[in-house]
Formats: structure tokens, sequence, C-alpha cells
């Protein structure tokens, strides 16, 4: 994509974006989906749309309580895009919604299902394992599990964006029993 188009078609494009994905994203995605996955806007111009966005009202951000920030699109956000979304080409718009159809799952297990560890002094790892939803401030579900190693860690927190719906539906479904 040529990098030197206006301001306007950059901040209509991330708009469109969010309205898509119908679902809050965190900046690291928002960078990845518009820059690193596809050269719809370059790396510095994703950021300095994002804040533009940001302070003309079309899109807000989520406090997640010590997690991370995500962002989506407002009322005022939405109704500009209606307005004139015309202006980002009809092939960039299908590709748009080609690549969202295709990588939605992916960001909402990269976003709902979050995974950490650290080492304990006792040179253990605690791995913390969170599902959270983007219609509340805090985690729905979280465990924390000690394991004998980094591997382990790395391994449990690896599994966790694979299989999170089941376990908590498991735990769910027994607790309710």
């Amino acid at each position: 994509m040529n990098f030197s188009q206006d301001s306007t078609v950059s901040k209509l494009i991330m708009l469109f974006v969010f309205e898509k994905m119908e679902m809050p994203l965190t900046e690291r995605s928002i960078i990845d989906i518009c820059t690193s996955q596809n050269d719809w806007l370059n790396y510095m111009e994703c950021k300095d749309v994002l804040f533009q966005l940001l302070e003309a009202d079309f899109i807000y951000c989520i406090d997640n309580q010590g997690s991370e920030e995500r962002y989506t699109i407002t009322l005022n956000g939405q109704n500009c895009l209606e307005h004139f979304y015309q202006r980002i080409s009809a092939d960039l718009r299908e590709q748009i919604i080609d690549y969202i159809k295709y990588n939605r799952s992916h960001f909402k297990k990269s976003q709902e299902y979050v995974a950490d560890y650290s080492k304990n002094n006792d040179g253990t790892y605690l791995v913390v394992l969170k599902i959270r939803s983007h219609t509340v401030n805090y985690p729905i579900f979280e465990i924390k599990i000690a394991t004998s190693s980094r591997q382990a860690a790395i391994e449990t927190c690896k599994n966790w964006r694979e299989s999170a719906h089941q376990i908590y539906e498991q735990v769910y479904q027994s607790l309710l029993e």
C-alpha cells in the first residue's frame, strides 16, 4: 500500500477495522492488524491515528484494571464511518473484511485467554491463567498453577490459549453439579 494516503483515509481504515472486529482491541492487536499483518498503515501512522481517534471521541479506552487497555469504536466513530466509508477503496474494504473474517477468533483468544508466568524464590514458576471478558473490567476466571520448570510454565501458557474454553466449561459444570 502507498503510505502517502491522507490521514482521513487512515482514520477511516482504523475505524473500519474496529467496526468489523466487533470487539475491543488492545493497542498491540491494532498495530498487529494494521501494520505487521497487513500494510494498511505504517507503524508511526497507526500510533498517531489511534491517538487522534481517541482525542476526537471516535474511539474510547476501556480500563481493564491492571490489564492491557482496550479500545473500541464509539457511536460518533460509527456515525463518521457510516458517512465516509466510501473514501476507503472497495478493494481495501473487501481485504479488511476478509482478513477479519479469518482472523477474528485468533485475536479474541489472544485478548481474552491471557497467560503469564513468573519465577518464584524457590526456583519454581507461578503460571497465572485468566479468561477476560470485554464486557466487564475484571477476569471472569483465573487459575494460578506452580510448575517445576520454565519450560513447563511456557508450555502451560501455550496450551491455555487452545484449551481455556474447555477448562472453564468443565470447572463451571463441576461446580454447578
